[in-house]
């Protein structure tokens, strides 16, 4: 794994680029359950002893959904949550891939590569973290929220969705955030509008000490803008179309100002800082969640 793209001192909960040895854990999964909790989403849980064993907030796992010449290439999927050797996954059903994934059974058996990429980090003498979700961009912020809340550190959520019933992941927020704000876009649930307004006013009013975001990319570029007007350290969450996962493949850049770096492997978080947002060089970003495809 490369140098960890954000260079604060403090400590980091992701571990390293896989288990503690340094190399990806190939591990044979059983379905625990699969339940659909708002429409085209869900969340599977899967037996998986030693990536949730292994596996730090922000990072992910490479699937194989199925055999057959459409699932040639694994699926990347942040990891929800991670608790008693089962790991949790939230999903969209986008393509032929999530979809088989929907159809699994309790029983049914897959395998897996990971955990892969760089996560999340907490600077040292950070007491208030404010976690910005954005849809399904909640995927990789669950598992963040229970770490920081075991540590004592007072989270807050911005919490936004099209659509009341797109607020997926809410109930481990609302288990572990002092404050829960939410905004839909049709004021199905919390304020009208977008997420963004909720974190503006967030910084004004609570002065975190840092910021965890993810959603889509015009979401994560206005908060990382929001975060330096405000003088606080923000840390996003990427979205790439990825093919091998490991690396070697580079169909997952994002331009920094230390040059190209991979998503799969110096990512997928990143200091906000450290992007580019305006590079052209940037391949174009799925239409939903590239992370779940």
């Amino acid at each position: 794994m490369g140098a960890p793209e954000v260079a604060r001192p403090g400590v980091d909960v992701s571990g390293a680029c896989s288990h503690e040895a340094g190399h990806p854990l190939l591990e044979n999964v059983i379905v625990l359950s699969n339940d659909r909790v708002a429409e085209g989403v869900g969340v599977i849980v899967l037996q998986s002893p030693r990536v949730a064993a292994a596996v730090r907030p922000g990072q992910f796992v490479h699937l194989r959904i199925a055999e057959g010449s459409d699932f040639i290439l694994r699926r990347p999927f942040s990891v929800h949550r991670a608790e008693e050797g089962r790991i949790h996954i939230l999903y969209q059903v986008l393509g032929p891939g999530t979809r088989v994934l929907s159809e699994k059974w309790q029983g049914d058996k897959m395998d897996l590569i990971g955990p892969l990429g760089h996560g999340w980090q907490v600077p040292n003498g950070v007491a208030h973290a404010l976690l910005v979700a954005g849809g399904l961009g909640a995927a990789p912020l669950g598992m963040l929220a229970e770490e920081l809340a075991r540590r004592g550190i007072a989270v807050t959520v911005a919490h936004g969705a099209p659509t009341a019933s797109r607020l997926v992941g809410r109930d481990v927020f609302e288990a572990t955030a002092r404050r829960v704000m939410t905004s839909t876009d049709d004021g199905s649930a919390g304020e009208r509008g977008l997420v963004t307004t909720l974190v503006e006013r967030a910084l004004d009013a609570e002065r975190p000490d840092v910021v965890y975001a993810c959603g889509p990319e015009a979401m994560a570029r206005i908060v990382a803008a929001h975060a330096a007007g405000a003088d606080v350290p923000c840390q996003v969450s990427l979205e790439r179309l990825m093919a091998c996962g490991v690396g070697a493949c580079l169909s997952c850049v994002v331009a920094t100002t230390e040059g190209q770096r991979r998503a799969c492997v110096e990512g997928p978080v990143f200091d906000a800082e450290r992007v580019i947002w305006d590079a052209t060089g940037i391949p174009p970003k799925h239409e939903e969640s590239a992370w779940h495809l």
